[in-house]
């Protein structure tokens, strides 16, 4: 609030201004529980842990204990919410932990907000979320899986600023480049692909990729000095995202149906034109999108095209025994085969050795 005074003598009054408040950062995690009836073998008082997420600059996990995590507990279900990092003086964040519907609503009678405060590594908010019985018998539980998701907004600490009473927006420059792709104008360049044909800048181009830098102006010259350059294999709707990406540095909005496709593509065509930012992006999408259907294409296309990031984390989902009978029944698994077949080694003798002995404990059982 504006607080003015008069100056002591001639002149204008002395102005300033400041504000005070508390800032929060806020975020969300799906945990998407596959093969729910297979996790049940997990004894009580024992966990399946999430890979790693981040929100507000901390690094979190949640853990599904199937058969709860206390004795009393043995018939409900238990999350829990635990920090991973160690932070001088501890977070304080709103959790909401809160079961999904079909529609990935959430559902307001298994939905839980606490304000709480994480001391340390390790320490956690446990829940007992629903009784097993309940949820086998409701429609939350569809095709043998359910969804939990986890909101966080993590408070920081009260802070103390002046306000300028000019206000700099922030840069633009990439709405303005926008327009310069969607107006045509100084347009020097066309591309073909497949039926469609897309206009753009030259400089722009070679600005952005050594590799447009190479073909438009280097020793690949001869080759793009055509009115029209083709480009092969690969599909209109990823050559507009890929130039929207260039000339905006981000991406257009998808749908979240679409989002993984598109993705898959945007990262080939990213390691193609040497777009590091473009490709990271996509593997971090990517990595929202592992299930038992997608894994095996996904780690796939991450060998091939050397994201050890997004391998890791498909290798991660896949090596939990919760996903791993689900994922070997899909018919991913025979393109891994034919297209990574040292991957689908490093895998199997990850992991088949567990799950034998899992079937061994089971038969003995």
């Amino acid at each position: 609030m504006p607080v003015s005074s008069p100056a002591s003598g001639e002149g204008l009054p002395s102005r300033s201004a400041s504000a005070m408040g508390s800032g929060a950062v806020s975020g969300h995690h799906v945990l998407k529980i596959v093969g729910y009836s297979r996790t049940k073998v997990v004894p009580n008082c024992k966990s399946i842990q999430s890979r790693p997420f981040t929100v507000g600059g901390v690094t979190w996990h949640a853990r599904y204990y199937p058969n709860g995590d206390t004795a009393e507990e043995a018939d409900s279900i238990s999350m829990h919410l635990v920090l991973a990092d160690s932070v001088a003086g501890g977070v304080k964040a709103q959790v909401t932990i809160s079961l999904l519907d079909q529609d990935r609503n959430p559902v307001p009678s298994y939905m839980t907000t606490q304000v709480l405060n994480f001391s340390d590594k390790g320490i956690g908010w446990y829940l007992k979320f629903i009784k097993r019985g309940v949820l086998e018998k409701s429609e939350y539980l569809l095709n043998d899986s359910f969804t939990v998701r986890f909101d966080l907004t993590v408070l920081k600490d009260v802070y103390k600023e002046e306000t300028a009473f000019v206000v700099v927006p922030p840069p633009d420059m990439q709405r303005h480049f926008g327009h310069l792709l969607s107006s045509k104008e100084g347009v020097d360049v066309r591309f073909r692909v497949g039926a469609e044909t897309f206009s753009a800048h030259r400089l722009v181009l070679a600005a952005r990729s050594p590799v447009f830098k190479a073909e438009l102006y280097g020793i690949m010259k001869e080759s793009a000095s055509t009115d029209i350059i083709p480009i092969d294999d690969m599909e209109a709707e990823v050559f507009s995202a890929l130039l929207t990406f260039i000339y905006t540095d981000e991406l257009p909005v998808m749908e979240e149906q679409e989002e993984c496709v598109i993705a898959q593509h945007l990262l080939v065509a990213a390691d193609r034109y040497f777009l590091e930012r473009l490709k990271l992006i996509c593997e971090d999408k990517l990595c929202k999108h592992i299930d038992k259907d997608s894994a095996p294409t996904i780690l796939a296309l991450a060998k091939k095209h050397n994201c050890h990031a997004l391998k890791e984390a498909c290798l991660e989902f896949i090596q939990s025994s919760a996903n791993l009978d689900a994922v070997m029944e899909t018919a991913g698994v025979e393109y891994l085969t034919r297209s990574c077949p040292r991957v689908l080694k490093q895998l199997t003798s990850k992991v088949v050795p567990r799950w034998l002995l899992g079937s061994k404990s089971k038969a003995h059982a």
